[in-house]
Formats: structure tokens, sequence, C-alpha cells
């Protein structure tokens, strides 16, 4: 005689449905993608404020978590709450499956920001730029343009700049949007004489057509940016004048003089895994021996924004290491524009496009 079978309550396939959609859901996020929205405008017109996109974790290989005691499907915080989600009792090292690509230039990239020393390595706040420079790479940016290895950095195609524009008249919004400048991207001057207004430079060159636009000038940061990375190099360089600066590169050998130990001494502090590191007197001590060489222990990006001039970006916090990549960024799947309502909403035409 056969044994009946108990049926499930409706509470029980509900409970077990919803176990089974959170787990395929957070394996998902960990192993393959992971959704992420465009917060603000330093990566425009590349990507806009209210863009929503996929990141792949394939490309570079998927990374182990290194805090795995953590709320599913949270970052930080539990949902709505100032309640920390996750623990640190538990800390695994940092490991990566083996990916198809490594990172290269002018990947669109999404990594952990570095200097949020608050917060394990990889439950630090998303953010996304492009990879100007890689592991080896020279940076330098001379009167706002980009120079990877002594060459004219590539541009991506829509790429932004912050420019005065001086007009006869004010200008409305509505005026602005028929330019393709969306009411994120200027600013009215406080005296009324015009506005600080970020561009690609084939908008400005149309806005200077009309005869009620005076003049526009590209803006260029002259003097020292006490802001500036490294802060050693804050008396010379800023935004848009800065290095020549090396990127690290894992197995890179190099001699702790002064100068080095000004560009480098806090990515080797706070990066490199090392348990007593200390900076005085521009020399490097660890374990409190003196140190005249140094090898890294990993690769290191440079990071900056498309929306060139106004972007807080490896200039300001320094290489990105490779144990903070989170991904790819691959293509976009739903872009809102919060200025408009309703259908309008929605920006058609970018959805499903891929990321360059």
């Amino acid at each position: 005689m056969s044994k009946s079978t108990k049926k499930k309550s409706a509470a029980r396939e509900w409970a077990d449905a919803l176990i089974f959609a959170v787990v395929a859901a957070s394996l998902i996020r960990w192993l393959l993608l992971e959704p992420f929205t465009i917060p603000t405008a330093s990566m425009e017109k590349s990507l806009l404020v209210g863009d929503f996109l996929f990141v792949s974790k394939m490309h570079y290989g998927t990374r182990f978590p290194m805090t795995p005691l953590q709320v599913p499907l949270t970052h930080q915080k539990v949902w709505g709450t100032e309640i920390p989600s996750y623990s640190d009792a538990i800390k695994i090292p940092y490991f990566r499956l083996p990916g198809f690509a490594d990172v290269k230039n002018n990947d669109v990239v999404v990594f952990n920001y570095p200097v949020e020393f608050q917060y394990p390595t990889d439950l630090k706040t998303n953010y996304i730029k492009r990879a100007i420079g890689i592991a080896g790479d020279v940076i330098e940016v001379k009167d706002g343009e980009a120079y990877v290895n002594g060459k004219i950095a590539d541009k991506p195609e829509e790429m932004q700049f912050s420019y005065d524009v001086i007009s006869n008249r004010p200008l409305t919004a509505d005026f602005l949007n028929q330019y393709g400048i969306n009411q994120d991207s200027y600013v009215p001057f406080t005296d009324g004489s015009g506005y600080m207004v970020f561009a690609t430079d084939e908008i400005i060159s149309r806005l200077e057509s009309s005869p009620v636009v005076t003049s526009a000038t590209k803006r260029l940061e002259r003097a020292p940016n006490p802001g500036i990375f490294p802060s050693g190099m804050a008396q010379t360089w800023n935004r848009d004048n800065y290095g020549p600066l090396q990127i690290p590169a894992e197995g890179q050998t190099i001699e702790m003089t002064s100068e080095n130990v000004m560009k480098y001494g806090f990515t080797i502090e706070k990066y490199e895994g090392l348990e007593n590191v200390e900076v005085r007197e521009n020399q490097l001590f660890i374990d409190g021996q003196k140190v005249d060489t140094y090898t890294f222990q990993q690769n290191y990006y440079f990071m900056m924004g498309d929306n060139r001039h106004d972007s807080l970006d490896s200039r300001f916090w320094g290489f990105v290491p490779e144990d903070h990549i989170v991904g790819k960024a691959w293509f976009l799947w739903l872009s809102l524009d919060k200025h408009e309502s309703m259908f309008s909403k929605i920006r058609w035409s970018r959805i499903f496009n891929g990321i360059d």
C-alpha cells in the first residue's frame, strides 16, 4: 500500500518559491550580471542620469565574495534602514574566477570606490568610470586633453567638457533642450550674464551659431588644486594639467625615492595588503624597516569620467586596485528622464544599447 503524500499549504508553496527566487537572483547577481543605475552626470553624454544598465561579472571574471556573511541582494545597509547588511566576522582572501577579457583602455568599468575605508572592499560604494589608463601606462593631462603613453587618448564619441556660455538674454530650459542640454547640464551665473554648461564640442559649436549666444569658452583649471592626487603633487597639478604619472603594474619594482614615496606611498599603504606600513619624511617603512625598493602585488587602473572637467575621479582619489574591479558595463535595459512625465520619461532610443 503506497504512502500518501501530504500536500503543501499555499503559504509553504509561496515561501518555497520566494526562497528559490532569492537564491537564483543572488547567484545571477554574483556570477553573471548585476544591475546598476547612473546617479550623477560624470559620465554624460555616454551614460545619462537615469540610465539603468547591466554590469557583466563574466568579462573580467567573477570575484568571490570577500565578505560572505551578508543579507542577500543588499549592499552596505538593509533596505530602507541604517542597519548594516553584513558581518565582517568572516573574511575571504581576494579570488577571481577566470574571465574572457582583461580591462582594456577605454572600457567603461564598475568598481568599488577605493577610498571608502569604512567598508570591506567588496561592499564599498559602486562607481562607474572609463579606464583611461591600465597597469603600466603613463597618464598625463595637458590643457584638459588626456594623454596615454605620450599619445592623445581616444575620446568617447560624446565626451563633454565644461564651458562658460555668455548670452545677451536669459536662456530658457526649452531653448537649451533644443541643443541637447538638459536641466542637469547647466548652471546660471549669479550675475545673470550667462551659464556654466556641460556639453560636447559639437553641441557648443551649434550653440555658438545662435544669435543670442555671445561666446562659449572652455573651462580650464590653471591654479594648483589642493584636492588633487597624490597630495604631494598638489602644488603644481590640477584636473586639467596633471602628471605625468605611471600606473602601477603587478610585479613592477620601483625605487622608493622621495618622489616615488610621494606618488605611491598611499597606494602601497592602503591597497597592497600589508599590515604595518608607514610613510614619514618622504621615506617608506614596512614592519619598521626602511624600504629602498618595492614590488607591486596587483595591477591598478586610472579612471576618468566622460564629463571630463566635472568628474571627481582618479585625479582626486587615486588608482583603482584590481581587487576593487566589479565588472564591465555591458548594456542599457532602461533609461528614464526625470524631467519628463508618463511615457515621455522613457528614452526609447537608448533601451538595449551596448556601452562603448
